[in-house]
């Protein structure tokens, strides 16, 4: 009970922390209602309105905006920014399970491009746990001389940690430059590597180097290789495997 008054109410961070639960929660659940809904056990169906599927992007859209200026409005402290914090975890747990359908503008939640939605909500799930347990060197007050210039060093620090983000991700390596904005290490290694061949960074750098072509192209074939399978097996324990390519249908579920 202490750390948690110590590290996340003083500091303000408990809307974030009930923005996190909330939005991990979401999602866990409505993976859980889509999965049932698919198999046909349960309570639960698809909602329509006038013969048009209702999304549940469609409501998590709302709450996000309820939540979103909720919360700039109420603070970080107070009832209100936190109840704005739980509306805003909910809504962006309801659009990023559907980030693929806003992505593709297409009806793919089962299938593998649905994938997507899974991955990007892990991804935001893991970026603001970093944060939630991380540090901010801005917002506080009353430092001495000393606390000013290691403030001024850890802001340098970060200012040159997202560079390396933005070269990793000019690279073609998106989760790496995302988690390498809150771990430095991960955003050095990943801007220092070769560029992955589709990458802007690929076709601007190495458009007259056909030996650093040929090495990016090998380099990520064995990546994929290696990774893909491992990935795609945990992507479809969390939300579910997509149906297999004849039994797909226009409906969704």
């Amino acid at each position: 009970m202490g750390w948690l008054e110590r590290n996340i109410i003083e500091p303000g961070k408990l809307p974030l922390l009930l923005a996190l639960v909330a939005f991990v929660l979401t999602f866990l659940i409505t993976r859980l209602i889509t999965r049932l809904i698919r198999a046909g056990r349960g309570p639960f169906g698809n909602v329509s309105s006038g013969g048009v599927h209702v999304h549940h992007v469609v409501p998590g859209v709302i709450l996000t905006i309820v939540g979103g200026f909720g919360a700039v409005a109420g603070g970080q402290h107070g009832f209100g920014s936190c109840l704005a914090a739980v509306f805003f975890g909910i809504g962006a747990g309801l659009v990023l399970d559907e980030f693929a359908l806003v992505l593709h503008l297409a009806d793919v939640y089962w299938t593998p491009d649905g994938r997507k939605s899974v991955e990007m909500v892990v991804l935001t799930a893991s970026l603001v746990g970093l944060l939630l347990i991380g540090f901010s060197p801005l917002g506080v007050d009353d430092l001495n001389d000393d606390q000013q210039q290691n403030r001024a060093v850890v802001l340098v620090n970060v200012l040159v940690n997202f560079a390396f983000a933005l070269v990793a991700l000019f690279k073609g390596k998106v989760r790496l430059a995302v988690v390498g904005v809150i771990i430095p290490f991960i955003a050095l290694v990943a801007a220092v590597r070769l560029a992955r061949p589709t990458s802007p960074w690929a076709k601007r750098f190495y458009r007259n180097r056909p030996r650093a072509r040929a090495k990016s192209a090998l380099r990520s074939y064995h990546h994929d290789r290696r990774w893909a399978l491992p990935m795609r097996a945990v992507q479809d324990w969390i939300g579910g495997a997509p149906d297999p390519e004849p039994a797909r249908s226009l409906e969704r579920r």
